[in-house]
């Protein structure tokens, strides 16, 4: 018998959050798979997505995927490249790279492939990767005069704090790349992350790229997705092993962290950090038993936690439990865990099956 624990993807919601993004920005849309899709199987997902104008992903390999999979849509390699191997691969699989310093755009002066499409970044206070002001005009006239890239050259930047509506830092920002690109009259641009679709307007430009949003989580501290009209897409499930009774003063688990209050029903469930689920998560992180909300007690272990059942109305081995998903945010059991509703989909472990619904794709 294979273990109970498994992630459930909604394909559905994951269209229709797409859509809430079309629906919220007129631009073009890039939808970011990166890290296998943020946990949930790229190829699937890409699939389900392929009304997108294009796919935003970090590494050769991930387009590579992609390719392989039957993809066609526009691949944009958000990291661009290192080598001189990485531009073959890039030409032989038509992808599209962000360039963003110096170093590439000198590999393009000296490559002897066919023209490649390429993304010039722009760095306005993000501060990770993209040019500067003066390097970035630098850049684009070398560029403008590389016969191996594609004319005319799209233009981007990255928003490092759209996720604070209160911050003046994205209107910064947004200001600082448009007086960057004032006096370049072709290429598209794309400054828009998730939190920039969802509160940002002034930042939609040609092409959003909507990422965490897809996977129906808010980019907002203190938010859910469902606050934004956002479907969760992975429901995390498992099941009830065992149930014990255990009398005031008892202790559960490693390290006997957690005492008993009072007598109480503990129940054992088949998940634990080997699968994703976050170790530090604390005693009183919510779970969800036929719906019914419990705690968990004591330490998470690498194949198990372990609940507080007292007060469920009834509950057997063999029930199942809801780790986050439907009827449980994830950025709830984030925020119990001290991290983010991203940590958690991209840590879940291969030795967790992703089941898929939703196949009928609306248009």
């Amino acid at each position: 018998m294979s273990r109970a624990t498994y992630a459930q993807i909604n394909l559905l919601a994951l269209v229709q959050n797409l859509n809430l993004a079309r629906s919220t920005s007129q631009a073009k849309q890039m939808a970011i798979i990166k890290a296998n899709a943020y946990g949930h199987g790229i190829l699937p997902i890409a699939r389900a997505l392929q009304q997108a104008d294009a796919f935003g992903v970090a590494t050769i390999e991930e387009a590579i995927t992609l390719r392989e999979g039957g993809i066609a849509n526009r691949i944009v390699l958000l990291e661009g490249f290192q080598r001189k191997a990485d531009l073959l691969l890039i030409h032989a699989y038509q992808l599209e790279a962000v360039v963003h310093h110096q170093h590439q755009v000198a590999m393009l002066e000296k490559a002897d492939h066919k023209p490649l499409t390429v993304w010039l970044k722009l760095d306005t206070g993000m501060h990770r990767l993209g040019f500067s002001r003066e390097g970035f005009h630098a850049a684009y006239e070398r560029l403008m005069q590389c016969p191996k890239v594609n004319k005319p050259i799209h233009l981007m930047t990255h928003l490092a704090c759209a996720d604070e509506p209160d911050s003046n830092k994205t209107q910064e920002q947004i200001r600082l790349f448009n007086e960057a690109c004032t006096h370049i009259q072709e290429g598209e641009r794309s400054l828009a992350n998730s939190a920039g679709i969802l509160a940002w307007p002034q930042s939609h430009a040609d092409w959003v790229r909507p990422g965490i949003m897809l996977y129906g989580v808010s980019p907002f501290e203190g938010k859910t997705g469902q606050e934004n009209q956002l479907q969760p897409v992975m429901t995390l499930y498992s099941e009830i092993i065992s149930i014990h009774h255990y009398e005031k003063g008892d202790t559960i688990g490693y390290g006997a962290t957690y005492q008993c209050e009072k007598n109480m029903t503990v129940a054992a469930v088949a998940i634990g950090y080997g699968d994703g689920y976050p170790r530090h998560a604390p005693s009183g992180t919510p779970v969800l038993v036929n719906g019914q909300h419990c705690k968990l007690v004591g330490r998470v272990s690498m194949d198990m936690i372990t609940i507080d059942v007292t007060a469920c109305a009834e509950v057997n081995i063999g029930d199942p439990v809801v780790l986050w998903g439907e009827g449980l945010p994830v950025e709830n059991i984030a925020q119990h865990a001290g991290t983010i509703g991203y940590e958690l989909l991209c840590r879940v472990t291969p030795r967790v099956e992703l089941r898929y619904s939703g196949d009928s794709i609306p248009s």
